[in-house]
């Protein structure tokens, strides 16, 4: 049959977004002859998987093209490497560009905003695959998936009110739907990521798998309580970190071993699999209508927190971002007890005002 092209015009601008085909397999673990799954993969593992201005658009793309691919059963969306799904968006574009200028920022967020729906409207199931960090935009274009299978090495959190933004690209949206409102407060707020096996406790993940291999078997990540532990008063702290001697033998233990991601990998196509035994188009309503749950929130506030976010780069973005991209030192936050004292004194939002407060390292002094 002559089917007709719905697709856009297919681009890898940035060079930095991979788009593959790969077998599905049947339940005996054989390929399956003319279905393939799609794996979109942002491919920039030095700077974490942050995602510039060209690979958002890449992403919508890839997405736009997954989901009129008629032989494809699902998508996986990943990161490159064993770090980092993805860390947000790029800060050294944010810092040394949208810095300052709120016009161009809010364009950028149109696109960011485009990529969300994108996600949100896949016509097929997408599974996101969390290979390290799921950080600040990352957890947001991640939490747009459907389901998520983790490795237990990765965490999970938002970074915005440290940094100089606030978690309106998806979080303040998606996480109260997943976690409740009061464990969202907490992680949108106060910036504190969560272990794997904290999130997966919390409701926020689908599936979690060791990825950690010592002496040629995998163990748990022992860098956190392990599940089901107690402190001295019967409070769970499993999927807390570590502190002073416990995590320094942790530490060891991390370090003499080697990351393996191949029981998250197996855990994908497993679930693929199951997605296959399924009737596409029933599946496909039943994935779009838990979605609406969602799209709901996204849909009533992104324009609103689109303009918000142009707007703050001007005064609080400006000042954060330029700290975290300009810093040479571990400090690369604000000073921000010196931000609040000049902001009750009176101090208007200029670059003096967004000099004094840098770290720093921020500040030419050395760290």
């Amino acid at each position: 049959m002559h089917w007709k092209d719905h697709d856009l015009p297919v681009s890898n601008s940035s060079g930095m977004v991979r788009y593959e085909e790969r077998a599905v397999r049947d339940k005996q673990g054989r390929p399956v002859e003319g279905l393939h799954s799609v794996w979109i993969t942002l491919d920039n593992p030095s700077q974490l998987n942050s995602y510039t201005t060209e690979m958002v658009k890449d992403v919508i793309l890839g997405f736009r093209r997954a989901s009129n691919d008629r032989a494809a059963v699902a998508v996986v969306f990943t990161g490159a490497g064993t770090r980092a799904f993805c860390t947000g968006g790029n800060t050294a574009e944010y810092a040394t560009y949208y810095a300052g200028r709120p016009g161009e920022y809010l364009q950028y967020m149109r696109l960011f905003n485009d990529m969300v729906t994108a996600i949100l409207h896949c016509d097929l199931p997408v599974i996101c695959r969390v290979n390290g960090m799921r950080i600040a935009g990352g957890q947001e274009i991640g939490m747009a998936c459907d389901f998520t299978l983790a490795s237990d090495l990765a965490n999970f959190g938002q970074a915005g009110p440290k940094h100089g933004s606030a978690p309106d690209g998806g979080a303040t949206d998606f996480l109260p739907l997943f976690v409740g409102v009061e464990r969202a407060m907490v992680s949108c707020s106060l910036c504190e990521p969560w272990s794997a096996l904290k999130a997966y406790k919390y409701g926020l993940l689908t599936e979690i798998v060791p990825a950690l291999e010592v002496g040629g078997k995998f163990v748990p990540n022992p860098l956190v309580h392990p599940a089901g532990a107690v402190d001295g008063l019967g409070r769970p702290v499993d999927g807390e970190p570590l502190e002073g001697e416990a995590r320094a033998k942790g530490k060891a233990v991390f370090d003499s071993g080697r990351v393996d991601l191949r029981l998250l990998d197996e855990a994908v196509e497993r679930t693929i699999t199951k997605l296959l035994y399924t009737f596409p188009n029933c599946t496909s309503k039943t994935v779009q209508s838990i979605r609406k749950q969602k799209l709901f929130h996204w849909d009533r506030n992104r324009e609103s927190n689109r303009a918000w976010l142009g707007l703050n780069m001007m005064t609080e973005g400006r000042a954060g971002f330029r700290a975290f991209h300009e810093a040479t030192g571990k400090d690369r936050e604000v000073d921000f007890i010196d931000l609040r004292r000049r902001l009750a004194a009176g101090d208007p939002w200029d670059e003096e005002l967004t000099r004094a407060v840098q770290p720093k390292a921020g500040k030419g002094v050395p760290a």
